[in-house]
Protein backbone atom coordinates (compact mmCIF):
# COMPACT_ATOMS: atom_id res chain seq x y z
CA UNK A 1 0.00 0.00 0.00
CA UNK A 2 2.73 2.34 0.43
CA UNK A 3 4.03 1.39 -2.93
CA UNK A 4 1.01 3.20 -4.36
CA UNK A 5 1.18 6.15 -2.41
CA UNK A 6 4.89 6.88 -3.30
CA UNK A 7 3.69 6.42 -7.46
CA UNK A 8 1.07 8.34 -6.43
CA UNK A 9 2.77 11.18 -4.95
CA UNK A 10 5.26 10.70 -8.28
CA UNK A 11 2.48 10.82 -10.62
CA UNK A 12 1.37 14.07 -9.48
CA UNK A 13 4.31 15.34 -9.26
CA UNK A 14 4.91 14.19 -12.92
CA UNK A 15 1.20 16.48 -13.97
CA UNK A 16 2.15 19.31 -11.96
CA UNK A 17 5.97 19.75 -12.70
CA UNK A 18 6.64 17.73 -16.07
CA UNK A 19 5.80 20.39 -17.73
CA UNK A 20 8.39 22.90 -16.16
CA UNK A 21 11.29 19.83 -17.01
CA UNK A 22 9.60 18.63 -20.74
CA UNK A 23 11.74 19.26 -23.94
CA UNK A 24 9.88 21.48 -26.44
CA UNK A 25 8.83 18.46 -28.59
CA UNK A 26 7.25 16.30 -25.76
CA UNK A 27 5.64 19.66 -24.37
CA UNK A 28 3.93 20.19 -27.37
CA UNK A 29 2.97 17.01 -28.21
CA UNK A 30 0.94 16.53 -24.94
CA UNK A 31 -0.41 20.05 -25.74
CA UNK A 32 -1.67 20.02 -28.89
CA UNK A 33 -2.86 16.49 -28.02
CA UNK A 34 -4.42 16.98 -24.49
CA UNK A 35 -2.80 14.11 -23.54
CA UNK A 36 -3.12 15.11 -19.90
CA UNK A 37 -6.99 15.26 -19.89
CA UNK A 38 -7.87 11.91 -21.86
CA UNK A 39 -7.36 9.35 -19.11
CA UNK A 40 -8.46 9.78 -15.44
CA UNK A 41 -6.09 9.34 -12.50
CA UNK A 42 -6.58 6.13 -11.15
CA UNK A 43 -5.73 5.02 -14.90
CA UNK A 44 -3.24 7.18 -14.62
CA UNK A 45 -1.60 5.93 -11.59
CA UNK A 46 -2.29 2.48 -12.68
CA UNK A 47 -0.67 2.72 -16.18
CA UNK A 48 2.82 4.28 -14.31
CA UNK A 49 2.61 1.76 -11.83
CA UNK A 50 2.71 -0.61 -14.40
CA UNK A 51 5.84 0.90 -16.19
CA UNK A 52 8.00 1.92 -13.54
CA UNK A 53 7.47 -0.96 -11.48
CA UNK A 54 6.08 -5.03 -12.70
CA UNK A 55 2.19 -5.44 -12.41
CA UNK A 56 -0.10 -6.04 -14.98
CA UNK A 57 -2.62 -3.31 -16.41
CA UNK A 58 -6.65 -3.90 -15.62
CA UNK A 59 -8.94 -3.91 -18.60
CA UNK A 60 -10.18 -1.02 -18.40
CA UNK A 61 -7.13 1.37 -17.84
CA UNK A 62 -6.12 -0.53 -21.03
CA UNK A 63 -9.13 0.97 -22.68
CA UNK A 64 -8.25 4.00 -21.41
CA UNK A 65 -4.68 4.36 -22.50
CA UNK A 66 -5.29 2.86 -25.85
CA UNK A 67 -7.50 5.87 -26.57
CA UNK A 68 -4.95 7.84 -25.17
CA UNK A 69 -3.37 7.33 -27.93
CA UNK A 70 0.36 6.05 -28.56
CA UNK A 71 1.70 9.36 -29.46
CA UNK A 72 0.30 11.07 -26.46
CA UNK A 73 1.84 7.39 -24.12
CA UNK A 74 5.44 7.89 -25.78
CA UNK A 75 5.35 11.67 -24.80
CA UNK A 76 4.33 11.39 -21.49
CA UNK A 77 6.46 8.66 -20.43
CA UNK A 78 9.68 10.74 -22.35
CA UNK A 79 8.61 13.70 -20.29
CA UNK A 80 8.35 11.57 -17.08
CA UNK A 81 12.02 10.49 -17.56
CA UNK A 82 12.90 14.07 -18.10
CA UNK A 83 11.94 14.78 -14.52
CA UNK A 84 14.76 14.32 -11.80
CA UNK A 85 13.32 12.49 -9.27
CA UNK A 86 13.51 9.52 -12.47
CA UNK A 87 17.40 10.30 -13.21
CA UNK A 88 18.56 6.72 -11.45
CA UNK A 89 16.26 4.97 -13.72
CA UNK A 90 17.57 3.34 -16.73
CA UNK A 91 15.33 5.08 -19.85
CA UNK A 92 15.74 2.39 -22.33
CA UNK A 93 14.48 -0.27 -19.73
CA UNK A 94 11.40 2.13 -18.63
CA UNK A 95 10.93 3.15 -22.74
CA UNK A 96 11.03 -1.21 -23.23
CA UNK A 97 8.59 -1.34 -20.42
CA UNK A 98 6.27 1.40 -21.69
CA UNK A 99 6.14 0.00 -25.18
CA UNK A 100 5.13 -3.74 -23.61
CA UNK A 101 2.57 -1.78 -22.14
CA UNK A 102 1.07 -0.22 -24.83
CA UNK A 103 1.54 -3.68 -27.52
CA UNK A 104 -0.17 -5.44 -24.56
CA UNK A 105 -2.64 -3.24 -23.88
CA UNK A 106 -3.28 -2.62 -27.72
CA UNK A 107 -3.42 -6.30 -28.59
CA UNK A 108 -6.10 -6.42 -25.60
CA UNK A 109 -8.40 -4.18 -26.96
CA UNK A 110 -7.94 -5.45 -30.26
CA UNK A 111 -8.77 -9.21 -29.80
CA UNK A 112 -12.19 -10.10 -30.21
CA UNK A 113 -13.87 -11.30 -26.82
CA UNK A 114 -14.95 -14.69 -26.00
CA UNK A 115 -18.36 -15.35 -26.93
CA UNK A 116 -20.67 -15.62 -24.32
Amino acid sequence: MASLNVYSVLVVLFLTCGAVMATKENDQIIKENNCETKMGLPCVLEAFTIIFNTRSISNKCCGELVVLGKVCHSALVKRTLENPLFKDLNPATIIAKSIQTWNNCLALIDSPSPSA
